[in-house]
């Protein structure tokens, strides 16, 4: 769902920095090959990204949903020498497209990528994350937030993506789909939360930014 005009959409992309010629061509092949390529990042919230990291320019991120490496490449801009970046997808017929672009990236050495359930996967890394992007199956939004939160420090940062859920978080409240049950019980879980405060990005499809505060 386009939540602006295209017109104004494409004036957006315009005057924010333009993708470069790799990610521009991650985009393309994402786009011809992949089923559901609509999950890729894109222009504009690449860019969205790419700024925080480097605003936060944290040493370890951890990103659950790696898709085609897309948001991955660009979270990798703003990490401080030595740093690692963390991501995670269930999907293993990604995993070479993926790979082949963090070396064509220059980022292959930075980035750690696991193919697993991230609910198995994320008890087990050792890192304290400055920076937690969460894009993967919206079910267990809440289940991720709750399993990264006490593996960041205070002045961290969670952005999940997706949260309007193409504007279905204010449609009936009676709606049986399971995905917009999720995405609504997750922007409850933050507003609610002590630990951090909070911010709802309307940038493509809903971007929620928490900082950890206690």
């Amino acid at each position: 769902m386009e939540f602006l005009p295209k017109e104004l959409d494409e004036y957006i992309c315009q005057h924010s920095q333009k993708e470069s010629p790799l990610l521009r061509e991650l985009n393309r092949e994402t786009w011809a090959k992949v089923l559901m390529p609509r999950m890729l990042s894109g222009h504009l919230q690449g860019r969205a990204l790419s700024m925080l990291s480097k605003m936060i320019s944290p040493k370890y991120v951890l990103e659950i949903g790696t898709f085609t490496g897309y948001s991955a490449i660009c979270l990798c801009e703003g990490i401080k020498h030595g740093g690692k970046l963390i991501t995670i997808d269930i999907n293993e017929e990604l995993e070479n497209m993926a790979n082949s672009y963090f070396k064509k990236a220059g980022v292959k050495d930075k980035i750690q990528h696991h193919i697993g359930n991230a609910i198995d996967i994320i008890p087990k890394l050792g890192y304290d994350f400055d920076l937690v992007f969460i894009d993967a199956d919206k079910e267990n939004y809440s289940e991720y937030f709750d399993l990264v939160i006490d593996k960041m420090p205070i002045g961290g940062f969670i952005v999940a993506d997706n949260v309007l859920w193409s504007g279905k978080v204010i449609k009936d409240n009676d709606s049986k789909d399971q995905e917009t049950i999720a995405i609504k019980e997750f922007n409850h879980k933050v507003q609610n939360e002590e630990r951090v405060e909070n911010v709802l990005f309307p940038i493509r499809d809903g971007l929620m930014i928490c900082r950890k505060v206690k």
